[in-house]
């Protein structure tokens, strides 16, 4: 039976190759890929991120090939992203302690999270988070999505994400204990220095953020703190860290490595790649 991979995708825009590398590498081992975004509203592809002569400021050229820009557009032309899963729908939202039913609320909430991790043991052998601009609005810090994480954690199943997806595992974290899953992990993403200085744009507004309203690479480094580590590796033009449950990818130039990763992970046992075991930061 082929592998089964819930990919994630932000409803305000996911970059191109961030999601055709992977999907691409999938394929081609057969598996069956299954979409979802956080209200179940089609996701669209960042219009830089399929313009071949958009030209990325912090690296100052462009990073989307004629070939590559082709390929985003026939998968926004087809009608593979048509109907994704509901996280909404599917999850629950955590209640709030407030509320005059909290305790028969807060039972419910876990009742319906252990009926969700039973269908992920059924239904995914593991799990991708795509990258972009768009998790910063709503995959970061979106209850659902990391409950989600936390039941493929739960359930020992790989879990990979891109670029500013790595937040997601960042922030993902049991509400009894509160520390960061990835604590004591090595992962990559977002280095400071591929993060704009202006421009931080989304699908479906106009609004400019400016900068990314937080240095991701910062976020890691003391999400992993004490004795894993973040990877920037800056300079080098991949940069892609299996740790196992979890596969990271620095940024659009990694989509295919993360793929390949991901399928080393699950069809031959990876679980260290990328960095020295002993390494405590780069």
């Amino acid at each position: 039976m082929s592998r089964r991979i819930l990919i994630i995708l932000s409803e305000y825009g996911y970059w191109g190759e961030e999601l055709i590398g992977p999907l691409e590498t999938f394929d081609k081992a057969g598996y069956h890929s299954t979409f979802a975004t956080p209200t179940g509203k089609r996701p669209l592809a960042l219009p830089p991120s399929y313009d071949p002569d958009y030209i990325d400021p912090p690296l100052g050229r462009s990073v989307t090939t004629p070939e590559m820009a082709a390929k985003v557009k026939a998968v926004e032309a087809s009608d593979r992203l048509d109907h994704p899963l509901d996280l909404s729908s599917w999850l629950p939202d955590r209640p709030y302690r407030s509320k005059p039913y909290f305790l028969r609320d807060w039972e419910a909430y876990n009742t319906r999270l252990e009926k969700v991790q039973e269908q992920i043991a059924d239904r995914y052998d593991a799990m991708l988070i795509v990258g972009g601009s768009g998790p910063v609005v709503d995959l970061a810090n979106n209850w659902r999505v990391h409950d989600l994480i936390l039941a493929f954690y739960a359930l020992d199943r790989p879990i990979a994400a891109e670029c500013y997806g790595v937040t997601c595992l960042a922030f993902a974290r049991d509400q009894g204990e509160r520390e960061s899953i990835i604590r004591g992990k090595h992962v990559t993403g977002h280095c400071i220095e591929y993060d704009y200085l202006d421009g931080t744009g989304f699908v479906g507004t106009d609004f400019n953020m400016g900068p990314p309203p937080y240095p991701l690479e910062y976020i890691l480094r003391d999400a992993t703190a004490p004795d894993g580590a973040y990877h920037g590796n800056f300079g080098k033009v991949t940069s892609v860290i299996v740790d196992y449950p979890f596969i990271t990818g620095r940024s659009t130039p990694d989509s295919y490595l993360t793929g390949q990763k991901t399928v080393e992970v699950l069809d031959h046992g990876l679980r260290q790649w990328g960095f020295h075991p002993t390494a405590t930061q780069s």
